[in-house]
């Protein structure tokens, strides 16, 4: 099976409305790996791998977030796969 890897940042309404934990459900959901934490600019950093079609569907629904975000803006950028297992929720 081949494995993508994509680095986001995410702007917007994004911390203090439960988009880590909606983000690592989702994750579970499509069966893809890596990690979600808040940084101190008020933006959301997460790294995702696995499937392709799995991490797009994720990448797309960051554009959405859970329902209280207002996303202005994600930034993706593709790297090599480290074999991430698991998806975890972190700072």
């Amino acid at each position: 099976m081949r494995r993508v890897r994509a680095h986001l940042k995410i702007y917007g309404r994004v911390q203090g409305v439960g988009f880590r934990w909606s983000m690592q459900r989702e994750a579970r959901k499509l069966g893809v790996s890596g990690w979600v934490r808040n940084l101190p600019d008020g933006t959301v950093e997460a790294v995702i791998e696995g499937d392709p079609e799995r991490v797009e569907a994720l990448i797309g629904w960051a554009h959405q977030g859970p329902l209280l975000a207002r996303v202005t803006r994600v930034d993706v950028k593709w790297e090599e796969p480290e074999g991430l297992e698991g998806f975890r929720v972190t700072g």
